[in-house]
């Protein structure tokens, strides 16, 4: 089998062990020896592909990140269609599934890995999250140019309080995610004056 695509699958292998202990064991739980376990290959494996087990957290988090973009294209889709408060419930919680939300907890428990991130993405904020709120807010601008809601919007504050709130909904709550309509709820309270001035 050509290297590239041995390496490849060794790297996914990790990943996904990674995320399964994530999600099992929490962040203090996350460590080399857990993941090499988990995914069923020799302790050394992992240190061959990476440099040490911050650069392998690093890529698992630069990995999720890189799925925010997919999800940022169908939310931008999505502008001038359905409903804004709509639209933006589905879009957190895709966004908050129990992966991300671990990931978050994870990003912000280790220092060295926060560190590591900022390195190649020095935005303020806490890695993951700022990313998250960089895609709400590029909705929200579509929409305000569409007319949806009120031209002055300020669409980046708007994004933060969306994703703050959506994080608060969806953290801690043991793998049970809130119901549709209690992020609607709190969508809904965020958006209610750029909405309703839009229609003034």
């Amino acid at each position: 089998m050509p290297t590239g695509v041995a390496l490849r699958d060794v790297r996914q292998q990790l990943f996904e062990a990674a995320e399964r202990v994530l999600l099992r064991d929490g962040a203090n739980g996350l460590t080399s020896r857990a993941v090499t376990a988990e995914a069923g290959v020799a302790k050394g494996v992992l240190h061959r592909h990476f440099e040490d087990f911050d650069a392998f957290l690093a890529e698992l988090a630069q990995e999720r990140v890189a799925r925010l973009e997919g999800q940022a294209a169908a939310l931008r889709g999505s502008a001038g269609t359905g409903s804004v408060d709509g639209n933006l419930t589905e879009a957190l919680i895709v966004l908050f599934d129990p992966v991300a939300v671990a990931m978050v907890g994870l990003v912000i428990f280790r220092d060295e890995l926060r560190a590591r991130l900022r390195q190649s993405r020095p935005a303020p904020g806490i890695p993951v999250l700022t990313d998250a709120a960089a895609m709400i807010a590029a909705y929200l601008n579509e929409e305000c140019e569409l007319g949806r809601i009120a031209a002055d919007a300020d669409v980046d504050a708007l994004a933060l309080s969306l994703i703050g709130a959506g994080h608060m909904l969806f953290a801690g709550r043991e793998g049970v995610a809130p119901e549709p309509e209690e992020v609607g709820k709190v969508v809904n309270a965020v958006i209610a004056d750029v909405v309703q001035r839009r229609l003034l």
